[in-house]
């Protein structure tokens, strides 16, 4: 299985430690979040992984260069884009079973074996248990939580919407998704498809969130499995995430 991580963007939250690198390169403990994430998806057989760059991608560029059989595709619209962009930069590379990660993120292998152990064309991994690092992180978790609705099967109804209520998070999107070599084609037309005049929860066609894709997709009529874990992950968005346990 192939690995696109999705690493463009600058990551303004956390300046200034982004003001010469990208937020993929920012250190949590000593060691750069790319290096982390490249680490972890190589102990679990990902492999080729192909890294979608933007800002700064020079300095990216060298730090990966000849590691992990790692590819750099550069998205040079990343000022004016969003990670659906990013991913269909790397379209080239839709030929076969696909995990794509958000570089913004680190995880335990086991996170990623269970993504990788489900059989659906399409899948993301869901942390239940959010709500425990999200009280850690801020005083509201509701405030910055989105919401994750499932049908009795564990299939994605809904995501990426400002929640009312807890009882419309069903768990955390953590920015991990499968997508198997059979889907791919059907994505592409999709996404090639979609209206590019349209908003996308207010987002023009360039700048759609990978949720708004999602859903897209999901009311379609193509499934999206939940694979449901608790905890094992952390997100890094702003410097107070650096001092949280892993």
């Amino acid at each position: 299985m192939k690995g696109i991580i999705l690493a463009a963007g600058q990551g303004t939250r956390l300046r200034p430690l982004t003001d010469d690198r990208p937020k993929c390169m920012v250190q949590y403990q000593g060691v750069p979040l790319i290096d982390r994430i490249m680490q972890t998806l190589n102990d679990c057989d990902i492999s080729p992984l192909i890294i979608v760059a933007g800002y700064r991608a020079d300095v990216l560029a060298q730090h990966v260069q000849n590691r992990f059989a790692s590819k750099l595709i550069v998205n040079d619209d990343f000022s004016t884009t969003n990670m659906v962009h990013s991913l269909f930069c790397a379209e080239a590379e839709m030929c076969s079973d696909v995990l794509i990660s958000y570089s913004d993120i680190i995880y335990k292998p086991e996170v990623i074996q269970a993504l990788t152990q489900c059989n659906d064309p399409l899948a993301i991994t869901i942390d239940t248990e959010w709500r425990s690092l999200w009280q850690q992180r801020m005083d509201d978790p509701l405030s910055d939580a989105e919401t994750l609705v499932l049908d009795p099967n564990g299939y994605v109804q809904d995501l990426g919407r400002k929640p009312q209520s807890y009882s419309e998070v069903q768990g955390q999107y953590m920015g991990l998704i499968k997508v198997s070599k059979e889907l791919w084609p059907q994505l592409r037309k999709m996404y090639r498809e979609l209206d590019q005049n349209a908003l996308y929860d207010g987002k023009c066609f360039s700048q759609m969130y990978m949720t708004s894709f999602l859903r897209e997709i999901i009311h379609s009529g193509i499934g999206c499995k939940s694979v449901p874990v608790c905890g094992g992950w952390l997100e890094i968005d702003a410097p107070s995430d650096l001092n949280l346990p892993f």
